[in-house]
């Protein structure tokens, strides 16, 4: 689909590239006996199913999680936010979150709200996207069960301070929700050393592996506390009526999505610890290349961050002189420069960075960008926007 024209500069959205391996994987799966898993005993079965048990390993692996049988696998980010949010709240409770949520988060929350009274506690950021950790506090209450933030914003890609915002939830015994829909695979991250209960990733962002997948990782003493959102057959304890209590069958009814497990095994199996680092280092690098020339336009504004240093590779410009969604237009059509205009399913970031309503072109760099694509993202822009 991609040809050499195309310079695809919107993998927030989802990575234009994917791992090596990937396409293979999903391709020999279908293309054998696509048997499904812990339902039969027989070879082609069991096959199957320790590809997938690798795949909860890997996961695990990747992010310094010890309970393999506690990783989840959902239909996506989205899935994973809803089973945890809805899993856990209830009437009456209170949730904690920053201003830079995703809808992912805020729309099941607002729901909640509406239907069973949950009440929504949501810590302004600055107007860069930045967060005091310890601004948090006032909006800690006795009868706040859960806090959700995201790791960066899907917008400007400023990073919140997690371990500090961890670490004073740990201290009072508040579930910390970690969104990191825009830094898993792109930056490391350790599950126990954040304080998490539960961690969500996609599988298609920056695991560079196959959309509608993601993971939940659930601390184990956590997930005892979640009601399935779901309920159903699971290939296991089939004498009852009544859903499996143990993990990870308690969270995984119906048949898994085999071909994108494949795929994401095989991606994870590509993106190894040392590769994870090599690509922070890379986008960081290409982030500041990419600031530095834009801070040379003066018909745009550079929105959160100015500088590379507390973000990842997600930047987003207002332009000064024009229509943003006429600047994405033109940036398409007349050089091949695909990016995200609009307000990314993120109303209350683009409140809080004063981008609201007119929203943001946003460009987002991974798997797959180089220099060359950043000078000709920068020099299509000048155009651009010059008139």
């Amino acid at each position: 689909m991609f040809t050499e024209s195309v310079i695809y500069l919107d993998h927030a959205a989802t990575s234009g590239k994917k791992a090596p391996g990937v396409s293979t994987a999903v391709a020999a799966y279908l293309d054998g006996l696509a048997a499904n898993v812990n339902r039969s005993t027989y070879a082609v079965s069991s096959q199957a199913a320790m590809r997938v048990l690798e795949c909860r390993e890997l996961l695990a692996s990747r992010f310094r999680f010890a309970s393999p049988s506690h990783v989840v696998f959902t239909p996506g980010q989205t899935a994973g936010l809803n089973m945890v949010i809805k899993g856990l709240l209830r009437p009456g409770d209170r949730v904690v979150v920053s201003s830079m949520e995703h809808n992912a988060v805020m729309r099941p929350l607002n729901q909640l709200q509406r239907l069973a009274g949950i009440k929504i506690d949501r810590v302004p950021c600055a107007p860069d996207g930045t967060l005091d950790p310890r601004a948090i506090l006032p909006y800690l209450h006795e009868d706040t069960r859960l806090a959700v933030f995201t790791h960066a914003s899907n917008v400007c890609g400023t990073m919140l301070p997690v371990q500090e915002i961890g670490e004073l939830l740990y201290a009072r015994g508040i579930p910390f929700v970690l969104d990191a829909a825009q830094t898993a695979g792109h930056v490391p991250i350790d599950f126990g050393a954040l304080h998490l209960s539960a961690l969500a990733v996609p599988g298609h962002k920056g695991l560079l592996g196959p959309s509608g997948l993601g993971a939940l990782l659930l601390d184990p003493d956590f997930s005892e506390r979640l009601e399935p959102l779901l309920c159903g057959g699971t290939g296991s304890a089939s004498d009852s009526e009544e859903q499996p209590s143990y993990m990870p069958d308690r969270f995984e009814s119906g048949t898994l999505n085999l071909p994108g497990i494949f795929g994401l095994h095989a991606a994870l199996s590509f993106l190894t610890d040392a590769q994870i680092l090599s690509l922070d280092e890379s986008e960081r690098r290409l982030a500041e290349r990419m600031l530095d020339g834009l801070v040379q336009n003066k018909r745009v504004r550079v929105v959160g961050l100015p500088t590379g240093a507390g973000r990842v590779g997600v930047i987003s410009i207002d332009c000064l002189t024009m229509d943003n969604a006429e600047a994405a237009y033109r940036l398409e059509t007349e050089f091949g420069i695909c990016t995200r205009c609009g307000l990314h399913c993120a109303p209350s970031a683009h409140k809080t960075l004063g981008t609201f309503p007119q929203g943001t072109v946003r460009f987002s760099i991974g798997y797959g960008t180089t220099e060359a694509d950043i000078d000709a993202a920068l020099a299509a822009l000048d155009a651009v926007t010059a008139g």
